[in-house]
């Protein structure tokens, strides 16, 4: 089938119009509707290129720039998104829906201020999608009482929109408000979001199978979502596949980007799966985002333990406990000590101490206190 064919079968309104402008070539008319047909058969670099045909000829007029702005958010480059929806704005400001995609490409380039700025009760009425838009982004700028404030406004306009529910269970999470987390999640269908913390909620009562099922639902609807890649890996992690973990409590911090509690977790995951090297620099990573962070230390001692350097981690582990009495990290390196202090020939044995020794306020294993850092509040993301 050749290319033209193929244009033909999936698109055949644009193929007929790019038809018409090999005779006509600068009709204008054309050349815009052609543009919006290639736009809404995806076809996103012919759109491009038509709109800039439009351009060398004539300046395009507001519902091409808006077009303009559209092929751009969905192809993935938000600054020239927002720099269209910027100047059309400009003309017609109270616009609920020019605001709100403006307020989705500043959400792309991490600015959660503008986002904040942008979406008020007429945008959500135009664009209900705006009410979890603009409590995730308060909630990544941890102003987490106003999140929940404005996602409980928002949810008496939209009292069934489960994509803010969803965002209010993770919201509610990370604030240690279990009971509000799970009530925001039972009632968001099958949202990632809801469905990110009824795993956060299942792995903390020790079901990793279960718990993994339901983060593997939430990536099926959005495959990037930080919470239910961390929590794939560290249920991975809870099932004994260490290796299988790595790469997707890995990729979870990364999309969580300043979640010190993923650094510190997808360290631990390395280090339980024997690579200390790259549990290292997971440590320092979270060190170097927060340096008053007591987890951070204390589990940098624990790796200079294992690796003999004895000195530095008795300096890291004071720093840890002087930081946090209860810290998780601080408390295992200082078990660490005393062991290795009482038998020097446990040096050589220290990873399987720490494997084996129930570390957590509870008893908990090394791998349920990593899920517990990661999945939990505290200084936590989204």
């Amino acid at each position: 089938m050749t290319e033209e064919s193929t244009m033909v079968a999936k698109a055949p309104r644009l193929a007929r119009l790019l038809g018409f402008l090999e005779a006509d070539p600068d009709n204008l008319r054309l050349i815009a509707d052609a543009a919006a047909a290639a736009f809404d058969a995806g076809e996103l670099g012919t759109a491009e290129r038509l709109l800039a045909r439009h351009r060398a000829i004539a300046a395009l007029s507001p519902a091409l720039v808006n077009l303009e702005g559209l092929v751009a958010l969905r192809g993935g480059r938000y600054e020239a998104a927002a720099e269209a929806f910027t100047l059309l704005l400009a003309i017609s400001p109270g616009d609920g829906g020019l605001r709100f995609n403006l307020a989705w490409s500043r959400a792309m380039l991490g600015d959660h201020a503008a986002v904040v700025a942008l979406v008020d009760d007429d945008v959500v009425r135009a664009v209900p999608r705006a009410a979890a838009l603009k409590v995730e982004a308060l909630h990544h700028l941890d102003r987490m009482d106003e999140a929940l404030a404005v996602g409980e406004h928002f949810a008496a306009i939209l009292p069934e929109d489960r994509d803010l529910a969803g965002a209010l269970a993770v919201a509610a999470m990370d604030d240690d408000n279990i009971d509000l987390a799970r009530f925001h999640a039972e009632r968001s269908g099958n949202s990632a979001g809801g469905l990110a913390t009824l795993g956060a909620l299942t792995l903390g009562e020790h079901d990793p199978e279960a718990a993994l099922a339901m983060f593997d639902q939430a990536l099926a609807s959005r495959s990037s979502h930080p919470r239910a890649l961390l929590g794939k890996g560290l249920a991975l992690l809870a099932m004994g596949d260490s290796r299988a973990a790595t790469s997707w409590v890995d990729r979870g911090a990364e999309e969580f980007g300043d979640h010190l509690g993923s650094w510190i977790a997808a360290g631990w995951t390395h280090y339980i799966a024997g690579d200390h090297v790259a549990a290292r620099a997971r440590f320092d990573h979270a060190l170097l985002l927060d340096e008053t962070f007591a987890e951070s230390h204390g589990a940098l001692a624990v790796l200079d333990i294992a690796a003999g350097r004895i000195d530095e981690a008795r300096r890291r582990t004071e720093i840890a406990l002087r930081l946090d009495r209860t810290c998780f990290a601080g408390a295992l390196a200082k078990s660490m000590l005393l062991a290795h202090d009482g038998d020097p020939d446990k040096a050589a044995r220290v990873r399987d101490l720490a494997m084996n020794l129930p570390v957590g306020p509870a008893g908990e294993t090394l791998a349920q206190a990593a899920a517990a850092m990661g999945m939990g509040g505290g200084k936590r993301g989204r």
